[in-house]
């Protein structure tokens, strides 16, 4: 059974930046493509961001790409999302997600993750 553990959110003003962390326990973490995902109050989850086992694939919904960037550190059973010039319509509480994958691929719907940790609240003041 896969464990994960989101840290790293917090209150930050917009135009500055975040590093969310998600921690990996109970699995072949090298093994699993990764993803994260936010909800905001009254809206359904979206993927933010998505990559691959081996951290070559990645994904990243429209209105966050050249802001947000997914990595990962599977030395460290460990996926980030670095999160700069961040706006007050990120704000969310985020979730990231894990599932096992034989092939190099990236998943960026939330049906297609089966672990999802308990979320960190990402809160930008404008």
């Amino acid at each position: 059974q896969v464990q994960l553990v989101e840290s790293g959110g917090g209150l930050v003003q917009a135009g500055g930046s975040l590093r969310l962390s998600c921690a990996a326990s109970g699995g072949a973490f090298s093994s699993y493509p990764m993803g994260w995902f936010r909800q905001a109050p009254g809206k359904e989850r979206e993927l933010v961001a998505a990559i691959s086992w081996n951290g070559g694939t990645t994904r990243y919904a429209d209105s966050v790409k050249g802001r947000l960037t997914i990595s990962r550190d599977n030395a460290k059973n460990t996926v980030y999302l670095q999160m700069n010039s961040l706006k007050a319509e990120d704000t969310a509480v985020y979730y990231c997600a894990a599932r096992y994958s034989q092939t190099i691929a990236v998943f960026t719907t939330m049906h297609d993750y089966n672990y999802w940790g308990q979320g960190t609240q990402v809160t930008v003041s404008s």
